[in-house]
């Protein structure tokens, strides 16, 4: 039973990949195989995030989770993102109506970052950190260092979605609804003085993601430094 959403995913994820051929020459039922399972796959990874929980919430049963509670974290991460990244936002833009007016705007690169970042780039992270902690001998994670590192990396994700990617696809998906495609990706309406801004705004974001890649970066480096006596 515990591997249900697992193997819901893997059976709705394949065929889903097929809404990156809308448009494409490719026939109806394909545009509609696609369509439906991407719409379906939302329902595998809300399951996966909350079997994910469910698990971290059972931690004070066994007390040797406490020692891997780090890469539990960046794995309880992969299911939020991948529900919010690949499940939301990939929703949101991948429908074949949606998909018709914001083909390669902002609201791409919205899933994009979420869904790779925020599911592979944490789960990388996780097995990481994991090997790190079962292969050199007397290792520790530095909480202060691990707890900038973990945060900083998803409210930096955050950030950069909510304060410049998603507004600027919005609105250029406003634009090409009423204008038409050429319009929303034009260098006239690009250049406008609030899309200028919101790219400038995401700086915050970037900044506080780089300073969390540099405090996980730094607890590898220690992790790999030879330990005193």
């Amino acid at each position: 039973m515990a591997n249900a959403p697992t193997s819901l995913f893997m059976l709705w994820g394949v065929p889903g990949t097929l809404h990156h051929m809308y448009f494409s020459g490719t026939s109806t039922p394909v545009m509609a195989i696609g369509a439906t399972f991407s719409a379906l796959e939302v329902v595998p990874l809300i399951l996966l995030g909350y079997e994910a929980w469910d698990n971290w919430r059972h931690k004070a049963r066994v007390p040797w989770m406490d020692t891997i509670k780090w890469p539990l974290m960046c794995f309880v991460a992969v299911a939020f993102w991948n529900m919010l990244g690949a499940g939301v936002f990939g929703f949101m833009i991948n429908p074949p109506l949606a998909l018709f007016y914001i083909q390669g705007l902002n609201t791409t690169p919205v899933h994009a970052h979420a869904a790779l970042f925020g599911v592979y780039g944490f789960l990388s992270i996780g097995f990481v950190l994991m090997v790190l902690h079962y292969s050199v001998p007397g290792f520790k994670f530095n909480e202060k260092l691990m707890r900038t590192g973990f945060w900083g990396l998803n409210a930096g994700l955050v950030l950069m979605i909510v304060t410049s990617l998603l507004p600027i696809g919005l609105i250029q998906f406003y634009a090409s609804a009423t204008e038409g495609m050429w319009y929303a990706r034009s260098e006239e309406f690009m250049q406008q003085s609030i899309l200028q801004t919101l790219r400038w705004v995401r700086t915050f974001g970037d900044v506080v993601f780089i300073v969390g890649a540099f405090a996980v970066a730094w607890q590898v480096v220690l992790g790999l430094l030879p330990s005193k006596g």
